[in-house]
């Protein structure tokens, strides 16, 4: 199964970045991805903490593109995440979703785990997402053709307890769409990734925002798919680009009943 992932550097512009995104999607389905993932805020990006104006419901425009590039591409679709409004509610979710060939959405992640992090004293910034985004509480693994999909986003890296939690429920494939800070990802990014694929004898697809956003914003970059080995079989740099990796899912179950460490859990 041909995995494509694309890497962005989004701003606070959602005209422009979708018509970014639209043409990394189209390259990704030319190169012949069945499914094709966004990293975290791909369609507006702007310091945490502050208010989000392009706040829309699941039929909106951001919702509404994905839906038409997934029929148009004839791929299935991981959208990043948006900013879902939430009814009564000052706060936002931080959404991601799934969109099957057919343009219909097939699973909906709410962001669990918010990054309230002050990183000042390591020469970064401070982030407190909780001051305008709600935390979900739902696991998420989508049934697809290719095996279940678990959703996560960025933070929830940290918390392997939940990545357990999807290949309890049958998940192949974990997602991690991301705009991960460069002074934790330097460090943190490849290794947290590469111990969920191999905890959980998983592929790992890691689409994630490089670069610049603007002057109060950047982020680490380095978009990866690892294997159920735990090896990196494909890795971005620093610019907007596409990667496309090819997961042997024959190789997976090779893996998983030579190592059944899945089947001797105790906990």
């Amino acid at each position: 199964m041909r995995v494509g992932v694309v890497q962005m550097t989004s701003v606070d512009d959602v005209a422009r970045n979708l018509a970014a995104a639209a043409d990394l999607l189209a390259e990704a389905a030319d190169r012949g991805a069945q499914l094709v993932a966004l990293p975290e805020n791909f369609a507006y990006l702007r310091r945490e903490g502050l208010p989000v104006p392009c706040a829309q419901g699941l039929d909106g425009e951001i919702a509404g593109f994905l839906r038409e590039r997934a029929r148009q591409h004839r791929v299935w679709l991981l959208g990043g995440t948006l900013p879902e409004r939430i009814s009564g509610d000052s706060h936002i979710h931080n959404t991601s979703l799934l969109v099957d060939p057919q343009g219909e959405i097939s699973a909906v992640y709410r962001k669990i785990h918010l990054f309230d992090v002050d990183l000042r004293a390591s020469g970064g910034d401070a982030f407190v997402e909780s001051s305008t985004v709600a935390p979900g509480k739902d696991v998420v693994v989508a049934e697809t053709p290719f095996g279940g999909l678990g959703l996560s986003v960025c933070y929830d890296v940290r918390f392997p307890e939940l990545y357990r939690a999807m290949a309890a429920r049958g998940a192949r494939f974990l997602a991690v769409p991301a705009a991960f800070a460069p002074e934790t990802g330097k460090d943190h990014w490849e290794v947290l990734l590469r111990a969920r694929a191999v905890e959980n004898q998983a592929f790992v697809i890691a689409p994630a925002q490089c670069g610049r956003h603007n002057p109060e914003r950047a982020s680490y970059g380095r978009s990866l798919v690892a294997d159920p080995w735990g090896l990196v079989i494909a890795r971005a740099g620093d610019r907007p680009c596409v990667l496309v990796a090819d997961c042997d899912l024959a190789e997976q179950d090779r893996i998983r009943r030579d190592l059944p460490a899945l089947a001797h859990r105790r906990l």
